[in-house]
């Protein structure tokens, strides 16, 4: 964001040590004093724009390295950590910010020991007898894979690179890649792919590795077909890789999920291959129903691979991922960028994702401004999962790109629209049970910490939705009685 200071917060103290240079050494490099650079490395001194492009030359690291996204989810989880009702302590927001800018290690610690706490909560909630007061709220499921997965912002360049090779070399053709990705399983690994007739009751994808049968629904479209073959290529040609990478997932109990996210990934790479995908993604302006088009793959799929595309010599638009349901529970949550919703409690209501329900296949655009005035583009649209016939299950769901402000003007979305219009802002947050807005006529609970705004007799001034639904049926109660009199 233009005008936002940037501090080291510590990374080029940690980072010139890993590379065993001095602060007198490097100090001379930039040709600064020895004693700025040392400011710089408490946070006493920013970084100016001219020290930040000398320091990611010299230390061969990208310049966004030295960004804030790191703290800014960071502090997502710490505030989420004081905030819950189980700490009981409410703490000043300025302490926290304090804790998360001078003491990183401490505040990861601090948010490692509160997850630990609420995947033992959630344990002996399974075992609580019905009605037990043990029996606390459940902590959102997949969170060690999500925090895997961003703080990789998204990206397996090895994955990547594996799969452009192999894409490649089979020469895919969008439309047409199932039949040669089925022919390659085939020939190349010995299994047998079945697609049971319409109708008929199946799994999405399930393999038997002792018969080497893949059996497919007969409900996919060819884009989702080649999906799914392409996700069990990976785990054939890649388990290796995948293994390793998903090694690193703390704790060991969600590997296969790791594993799972891995494969997907590779899938999306290999029928999106990164080069020509993200040549025609800054050609069409990031399109997305032009881009699903080209390469033969779902409005969805080709969201989910936009958000990956952080190589670091072919970037593109550092992108977040969320796909919700209409009770807004969100069943996918990928980023590149520090967009970054809290994993207690629901979203904000006000964010345009929920509002895709109401035009389904429309896709709408917003621009919203975080608590911290920090401003993203984001375009939403339905997608309906399920069989085609007539009396076949279906589900709907609502997906989500957005990208900090500065690069909308990149997205064909943005055209006609008038950006800088503080007018056209819509104020929205972490989710109402850390949400630090005291204006917002929305939310569901008071602000964290209890922070409410009240009038000389301690009255709410702004009441949270709880009361205010009681209002609005008060008002409602009084116009039937006058319209009855």
């Amino acid at each position: 964001m233009a005008g936002t200071k940037l501090y080291a917060h510590g990374k080029l103290r940690r980072l010139r040590r890993e590379r065993g240079i001095t602060q007198a050494q490097l100090a001379r490099r930039l040709d600064i004093s020895t004693s700025y650079l040392n400011q710089i490395e408490n946070n006493q001194r920013t970084l100016t724009a001219s020290i930040l492009l000398r320091l990611a030359g010299l230390l061969d690291v990208d310049p966004e390295f030295f960004s804030d996204t790191d703290t800014e989810r960071l502090g997502a989880d710490v505030r989420a950590a004081l905030t819950d009702e189980a700490s009981g302590h409410p703490v000043d927001p300025l302490e926290a910010t304090e804790l998360i800018r001078d003491h990183p290690a401490a505040a990861r610690a601090l948010v490692a020991l509160h997850r630990r706490y609420r995947e033992a909560s959630n344990r002996v909630a399974a075992l609580a007898w019905p009605g037990d007061p043990l029996a606390a709220t459940e902590a959102e499921p997949h969170d060690a894979v999500r925090d895997f997965f961003y703080a990789r912002y998204n990206h397996f360049d090895q994955l990547d690179a594996a799969a452009e090779q192999l894409a490649d070399r089979l020469a895919l053709t969008p439309g047409r890649a199932a039949e040669t990705l089925t022919r390659h399983l085939r020939e190349e690994y010995e299994v047998r792919v079945i697609i049971p007739p319409p109708g008929a009751a199946t799994e999405i994808r399930r393999f038997d590795p002792e018969t080497r049968v893949l059996r497919l629904s007969a409900d996919h479209t060819d884009g989702q077909r080649a999906f799914q073959l392409a996700t069990q290529l990976a785990f054939l040609a890649e388990d290796k890789l995948i293994t390793e990478l998903a090694d690193d997932i703390d704790p060991p109990s969600a590997t296969g999920l790791a594993r799972i996210g891995l494969g997907n990934y590779y899938a999306g790479a290999l029928l999106m291959p990164y080069k020509g995908f993200h040549s025609t993604a800054e050609q069409l302006r990031y399109d997305v129903p032009l881009l699903a088009g080209r390469f033969g793959v779902s409005f969805e799929t080709a969201c989910h691979r936009l958000s990956t595309l952080q190589r670091p010599s072919l970037r593109g638009v550092p992108f977040a991922f969320l796909r919700v349901d209409r009770a807004g529970n969100i069943s996918k949550r990928q980023s590149a960028s520090d967009f970054h919703f809290s994993r207690l409690g629901g979203t904000c209501p006000l964010w345009i994702i929920y509002e895709a329900f109401s035009s389904p296949g429309r896709i709408l655009t917003q621009v919203a401004e975080m608590p911290d005035g920090k401003r993203y583009f984001w375009l939403a649209r339905t997608v309906v999962h399920g069989g085609r016939g007539h009396h076949s299950p279906r589900s709907t769901f609502a997906v989500a790109l957005g990208c900090e402000l500065r690069h909308a003007r990149r997205l064909v979305y943005s055209d006609g629209l008038a950006l800088d219009n503080p007018r056209g802002v819509i104020p929205i947050g972490l989710g109402c049970q850390i949400c630090e807005r005291q204006d917002c006529a929305q939310r569901a609970r008071p602000p964290a910490a209890g922070r409410l705004l009240v009038d000389e007799n301690q009255q709410p001034l702004i009441p949270y939705a709880v009361d205010q639904g009681r209002e609005d049926q008060d008002r409602e109660d009084q116009d039937d009685a006058s319209a009855s009199a």
